[in-house]
C-alpha cells in the first residue's frame, strides 16, 4: 500500500459502481419522471440518458428501445400495485375487512408512487399499442382482485352485477385518486371509506 505524502490532499473516495439491478432501477425512476413530464411522444432517450448520467447506447442495451423502457416501467408499476393490494387483503379475516384493506392499500400506493400512477393513467392515449395493452392488463389484474373480493363480500350477487361493479370500482378508484391530487385534505382513509361505502350501498340488495 502506497504511503500518503505528508501534507498532500487526501484522495477523493472512489464512487461505488452500481450493480446492473441498481442501474436499471435508476433508469426506470428517471424515465417515469420524464414520461410524466413530457408524455411518450415528447420523451427522448437522450434526455433520459443525460439525467441518468449514462450513455444512450447503455439505455438501449438495457431496454432495447423507448417503447421497451416504457414497458419496463409499466411492468414494474403493475407488479408493485398487485403486491401491495394483495398483501394487504391477505391479512384480513372478514370480507368487509378485505374490502377496506384493499382500498387503503390502493390509495396508499398511489400516494407513495404518484409518478407510476400518473404514467399508467396518461400513457394509453399516446403510447404504442403494446404499452397501451400492458396498461390495460394492469387494470385487468386489479379487476380480478376486486371481483374476488366482491364475490366474497356479496355472495348472492349475480355474476353480471359483480362484473359491472368491478369495472365501476376500477374506474372510480382512478378518478378519485386523480381528484385527490388537488385535494390533499382528503386522506387515504377518507378515500378508502368513500369507496367502501359506495360498494356497500351499490351491493346492498345482495348483502346478507
Amino acid at each position: 500500500m502506497k504511503a500518503a505524502t505528508p501534507g498532500a490532499a487526501p484522495e477523493p473516495p472512489r464512487r461505488r459502481r452500481m450493480s446492473r439491478a441498481e442501474r436499471e432501477r435508476q433508469m426506470m425512476d428517471v424515465a417515469e419522471q420524464v414520461f410524466v413530464e413530457r408524455g411518450y411522444r415528447g420523451t427522448s432517450m437522450d434526455e433520459i440518458a443525460e439525467r441518468c448520467g449514462v450513455s444512450k447506447p447503455m439505455l438501449y442495451e438495457y431496454f432495447g428501445s423507448k417503447d421497451g423502457l416504457l414497458l419496463a416501467c409499466v411492468g414494474r408499476a403493475k407488479a408493485e400495485l398487485y403486491e401491495a393490494t394483495q398483501k394487504a387483503m391477505a391479512g384480513a379475516s372478514t370480507p368487509d375487512e378485505v374490502l377496506w384493506r384493499g382500498m387503503v392499500a390502493y390509495f396508499s400506493y398511489i400516494d407513495s408512487h404518484c409518478r407510476p400512477f400518473a404514467m399508467l393513467v396518461q400513457e394509453p392515449l399516446s403510447a404504442p399499442p403494446r404499452t397501451a395493452e400492458a396498461i390495460e392488463e394492469t387494470r385487468r389484474q386489479q379487476s380480478e382482485l376486486i371481483a374476488g373480493v366482491l364475490r366474497t363480500f356479496a355472495p348472492d350477487a349475480p355474476a353480471t352485477a359483480v362484473a359491472a361493479y368491478t369495472q365501476i370500482i376500477v374506474g372510480a378508484c382512478e378518478r378519485l385518486a386523480l381528484w385527490r391530487a388537488g385535494h390533499p385534505e382528503l386522506t387515504v382513509e377518507d378515500a378508502a371509506r368513500h369507496m367502501t361505502d359506495f360498494c356497500r350501498h351499490g351491493l346492498a340488495p345482495y348483502l346478507k
